[in-house]
C-alpha cells in the first residue's frame, strides 16, 4: 500500500495529502452556446436561467449569459466537480435547451463575479453589441459565430459591466 505524501514540516512531522481527488480544488471556465427549442418567447428559457442562478450560486458558480427569446451563450467558472455537475445536469433535465460546449480551461483567478445577465433586446445599443462581433446579418444567433467572436462578444458585452 501507498502512502501519499503532501509534505513534511520544518519540524520533520509527515504531513499526509488533504485535497479532494475529485478536481474540486481546480478551477475552470466554460463557455457553450444554446437554442431554445420551444416556441415561448423565451419565457420558460428565461425561467430556466433565474433557477438555474439560484443553484449555481450554491455551488459557487460565477458566470456571464447573454440571452435573447432564442439563443444564449453563457461562460461559467467554478471547480471542475462543479461544472461537470451542471453540464450534466443541464443535459438531463432541460431537453428544451440545444447546448454545444465551445471551450474548456483551467483559469487561476474568475473573471466574473457573480452571476451576470445581459437580455438583448432589438434597441440599437444591443445591436451594437451584437454587431461589433458578427458580421453575418443583424440577428443573434451565436451558431453562426466562431469561438474567438463568441469570447470577444461576452468580453465586449461584460466590459462596461466590470469596469
Amino acid at each position: 500500500m501507498h502512502k501519499v505524501i503532501d509534505y513534511t514540516s520544518g519540524s520533520g512531522i509527515e504531513v499526509l495529502e488533504s485535497r479532494n481527488k475529485d478536481g474540486a480544488d481546480i478551477l475552470v471556465s466554460l463557455t457553450y452556446i444554446g437554442k431554445n427549442r420551444e416556441k415561448d418567447n423565451g419565457i420558460k428559457l428565461t425561467r430556466t436561467f433565474e433557477t438555474a442562478r439560484k443553484n449555481n450560486e450554491k455551488s459557487g458558480i460565477t458566470s456571464a449569459l447573454v440571452i435573447n427569446d432564442h439563443y444564449f451563450i453563457q461562460n461559467i467558472e467554478g471547480s471542475r466537480v462543479a461544472i461537470n455537475e451542471l453540464i450534466t445536469r443541464v443535459n438531463h433535465e432541460r431537453p428544451h435547451l440545444l447546448i454545444h460546449i465551445i471551450d474548456l480551461e483551467e483559469i487561476e483567478t474568475r473573471r466574473w463575479n457573480g452571476f451576470l445577465i445581459k437580455y438583448l433586446t432589438s434597441d440599437t445599443k444591443n445591436e451594437e453589441y451584437a454587431l461589433k462581433h458578427f458580421s453575418a446579418g443583424t440577428d443573434f444567433n451565436p451558431y453562426m459565430m466562431k469561438k474567438e467572436q463568441i469570447t470577444g462578444f461576452l468580453e465586449a458585452v461584460f466590459e462596461e459591466k466590470e469596469a
